[in-house]
């Protein structure tokens, strides 16, 4: 199991978005260069973000993104699930019931009725990883990461990205 780096792009650039003015967007092309990564790459992603309301997109010549909702309401979990979707990571196929000892017409009840034990244990790890990035927030990244950067470095993003525009 290995998540996109589209994920990690995400996440970045997200964190990048908190620090925006209310009102003020950041276009595509800035948080590509910043972040070094294509600007084509980065507008899927966030079209990706857009349709889960992780993302508004602003028209017009000041256009861009800014976030939809409060940092502390945007969890690592609905940033995986908007870029990687909804599927479960495991798909029991049910093999057990293609063993060659068995009669596949007349499978018996521990075959069929009862759930496959790998299955079960599959699910609940990725519950317990969904609740898990469900309890982590960008807000709680934010504060995290502001904690352990040089402040210098901090207020050098933001002047960056409020001085987008004047490039």
């Amino acid at each position: 199991m290995q998540f996109s780096i589209g994920v990690e792009y995400a996440l970045h650039c997200l964190l990048y978005m908190v620090d925006i003015p209310s009102g003020k967007t950041v276009g595509i092309k800035d948080l590509a260069t910043f972040q070094g990564v294509s600007e084509t790459y980065l507008s899927k992603v966030y079209t990706k973000l857009r349709k889960a309301g992780i993302v508004k997109s602003i028209s017009g010549v000041n256009g861009g993104y800014e976030l939809a909702r409060i940092p502390e309401s945007i969890t690592f979990w609905n940033i995986v699930e908007a870029i990687e979707g909804t599927t479960p990571l495991f798909q029991c196929a049910e093999i057990r019931q293609n063993e060659i000892l068995l009669d596949k017409n007349n499978l018996p009840d521990t075959y069929t009725k009862c759930p496959c034990l790998i299955k079960v244990v599959m699910v609940e790890a990725e519950d317990q990883m969904r609740q898990y990035l469900n309890n982590k927030t960008l807000g709680w990244l934010y504060e995290q990461v502001s904690n352990k950067i040089p402040e210098e470095h901090g207020k050098a993003t933001i002047e960056w990205f409020n001085n987008t525009k004047s490039r």
